[in-house]
């Protein structure tokens, strides 16, 4: 058969009828599987909440892959989890899984010859045994401590031989187990930021203003009597467009921003004899160190400043931020 010559016989509404077919086939799979979650599902919850040790995902082919993604979600969300490939298990990758451990396997057919090879090693080590497969009769699944069907009407290949809504139907039940997991641990966002590093979540949720601030000779700051003009030029210095007022001892008496040069050159304010205190803003906003990123980005924009001052519990400054510090980190 000529493939090239066969593609054109399609129109551009029937290849989209086809992908519109597909989708259709693989939603009724995931219908499929909503009335089956029941005691199984929740026998399998058990069996990872009470594990010990991690749960070891393993399949084959397409089913490895998903094994893979389930075993990443898993891990992500509070569950330890990773993956062996069934076919290096028999090679001795199977020493990896531990008595204090759980085994969720993946097949379809759950006639799958590497995984049934190591389910004997499995039930040596006493491991409870999980399996996703479409055939409740198979060998996998009547060996199984829980067996959970994730069997699908169809697959969404015409040939109805390429895995497809089979493997859909297997990674939602692992959203599945993996969701139910989460919210029974109790696992919180920050639970979540903190698996997830360098990812926008972790950065929003774990970074403090302590981590981005500036201090020591890069904190603006003047003390009361100051000149309005050398004022000026420690905000130009410093390049936060604000400066801090303190007094001999560091304490914070007020900010002068962008704004408070505007309204002070509305007043005809003289550059060399006005003082700072004299056009500062008093109680100003300020922030703790161990104030969240978060939070600080929050208090910018409640009030319409792009910059902070941080002072410690008795209002000595100790830094400053701006909302370039922020979006370089990526908080905003």
């Amino acid at each position: 058969m000529n493939l090239a010559s066969a593609t054109l016989d399609f129109t551009d509404q029937a290849l989209i009828d086809l992908g519109r077919q597909a989708l259709n086939t693989e939603i009724d799979g995931l219908r499929a599987q909503v009335p089956r979650l029941g005691a199984e599902f929740a026998r399998a919850c058990r069996i990872c909440l009470d594990c010990r040790g991690r749960i070891v995902v393993t399949g084959m082919g397409k089913s490895g892959h998903i094994g893979g993604k389930i075993a990443a979600t898993l891990a992500s969300t509070g569950t330890p989890a990773f993956f062996v490939h069934s076919g290096e298990a028999s090679h001795g990758d199977i020493g990896m899984i531990t008595r204090d451990d759980a085994v969720l396997a993946l097949s379809n057919s759950g006639e799958t010859d590497e995984i049934l090879a190591i389910v004997p090693v499995i039930k040596r080590l006493g491991v409870p045994l999980i399996a996703f497969t479409g055939s409740a009769g198979s060998r996998l699944a009547q060996a199984a401590t829980v067996h959970l069907d994730i069997g699908v009407p169809a697959e969404a290949c015409p040939l109805n031989l390429a895995p497809t809504a089979s493997t859909t139907a297997a990674l939602a039940v692992g959203d599945a187990l993996a969701v139910a997991l989460l919210k029974a641990r109790g696992f919180t966002e920050e639970d979540f930021a903190r698996s997830h590093p360098a990812g926008s979540l972790g950065r929003r949720l774990l970074l403090h203003v302590r981590d981005l601030m500036r201090v020591g000779s890069d904190v603006p700051k003047v003390q009361a009597h100051t000149p309005l003009a050398e004022g000026l030029m420690e905000v130009t210095r410093k390049g936060l467009g604000m400066t801090a007022i303190v007094d001999a001892d560091d304490h914070v008496l007020g900010v002068f921003t962008d704004g408070d040069l505007r309204r002070a050159l509305d007043r005809a304010a003289d550059l060399h004899t006005t003082r700072m205190d004299e056009v500062m803003t008093r109680h100003a906003k300020t922030v703790r160190a161990n104030t969240l990123a978060a939070e600080a980005v929050l208090l910018m924009e409640t009030h319409r400043i792009t910059a902070l001052v941080v002072v410690d519990a008795n209002d000595t400054l100790v830094g400053a931020l701006n909302v370039h510090d922020l979006l370089r980190a990526g908080v905003v």
